[in-house]
């Protein structure tokens, strides 16, 4: 591919322009990377009040597989990427036909589908290093027999629908046989993985970005903590996991990309198992086509963010290796800090917040707040560990925020 210049002029006078499929706060954030360079953007997303619509140059207000919204797009863009992973992969397909898309449809299908995207887990297993925790594929009444017969060992387990699953959505825990069959027809009858519950004592990400010659960068791993299915935490600091660990989850990172053939911004996310070693078993569980919540401490404590290293990636620029500055927490805010005990509305003490040192708040521009949807992110940096703790701790009490004894 051509590298695409920020700034550079087309023969017809176009600013050089990227463009991003989906409209929310990922894409928001992927703008404002790309503007701060100097490309001009455009946003495809139905939403009339999308947040990234609403900061971008052009917003067309389009479904994903609209023939003339993706025409248009195309004739606006150098280059494009996706800011989720349920954009219709055919959409991408499409797209590719006439500009670069980073990262593909091949790769955007594997990670809408549990199914696909275990079974490359499984098929890189030798050169990453790690494997998916065992399952088993449900799609049909005998395979639902065949796993009540013969694979009793991944009971209990997650029952995990194969397509549009995400924040602990399309999930059941099931305990026996009788739950999971009541599971799989209380999910429809879907195509559904099986997925037997492992000893977890930790969860952990990585981000990776692959330009188009194969350079690849990466951060380091960064430990998440989750509330009900929903990133509550992130941990971005030196010592957050063991050394060993941390270099296998980079490790197994990038060789998951180069397998690919990714191009673009790549999450992977790890859960750390009681295996009776010293510092646990690493098991891949999924990844994420795109830049990722547990990233966006990036923003604050990093000299290149994950959105800067998306916007190099796709328009063909160097990829420079990115230096944390600044041990980081990142705490999720999700519409339930917008209401009280009693579920009535109140405003955040933002007053307080931001009175206290090394706090960078994020708000996505989304008018309704509802209970679970993420509205936005707080990264608390400092010269030390200690007191960025100190400051979260007390930044999500004042909030009232979940997993506060988990920082």
């Amino acid at each position: 591919m051509n590298p695409v210049f920020p700034g550079s002029v087309n023969a017809a006078g176009q600013m050089a322009t990227l463009g991003v499929m989906g409209g929310g706060q990922l894409g928001r954030m992927f703008v404002h990377a790309a503007q701060r360079l100097g490309y001009l953007t455009a946003v495809l997303d139905p939403d009339a009040q999308s947040p990234a619509g609403l900061v971008s140059h052009h917003h067309i207000q389009t479904d994903y597989n609209d023939p003339a919204g993706l025409s248009q797009l195309s004739d606006l863009c150098q280059a494009i990427t996706t800011e989720f992973e349920n954009v219709p992969a055919q959409a991408l397909q499409t797209l590719a036909q006439a500009r670069p898309v980073a990262p593909g449809a091949a790769v955007v299908g594997i990670a809408q589908n549990r199914i696909e995207e275990k079974a490359h887990f499984a098929a890189c297993a030798d050169v990453s290093g790690v494997t998916c925790a065992p399952y088993a594929v449900i799609e049909t009444q005998a395979q639902l027999q065949a796993v009540q017969d013969e694979r009793p060992d991944l009971l209990p387990g997650i029952l995990k629908t194969a397509r549009l699953g995400y924040d602990g959505k399309g999930q059941v825990r099931v305990k026996n046989a009788a739950e999971l069959a009541a599971a799989w027809a209380e999910l429809g009858g879907v195509a559904c993985v099986l997925e037997k519950m492992l000893p977890l004592t930790a969860e952990c990400s990585v981000l990776v970005a692959r330009g188009w010659d194969g350079q690849v960068v990466s951060f380091a791993p960064q430990r998440n903590v989750h509330v009900d299915g929903i990133l509550a935490v992130t941990h971005a600091y030196e010592g957050n996991m063991p050394t060993a660990l941390a270099t296998r989850a980079c490790d197994a990172a990038v060789a998951i990309a180069h397998h690919l053939g990714y191009v673009g911004m790549l999450c992977v996310e790890f859960f750390v198992v009681d295996d009776g070693s010293e510092h646990g078993g690493l098991v891949v569980n999924e990844m994420a086509p795109r830049p990722h919540n547990s990233g966006h401490y990036t923003l604050n404590a990093c000299d290149v963010s994950q959105f800067d290293l998306q916007v190099h990636a796709m328009a063909g620029l160097p990829l420079p290796q990115p230096r944390q500055h600044s041990p980081a927490i990142m705490l999720n805010l999700l519409g339930d800090v917008w209401f009280d005990a009693n579920g009535q509305p109140r405003e955040p003490d933002w007053q307080a917040v931001l009175r206290l040192p090394g706090t960078h708040l994020h708000l996505y521009g989304k008018v309704q707040a509802r209970t679970g949807r993420k509205m936005g992110h707080l990264t608390i940096t400092g010269p030390d560990v200690a007191s960025v703790k100190t400051v979260a701790r007390r930044t999500a009490d004042l909030l009232h925020l979940p997993g506060l004894e988990a920082i």
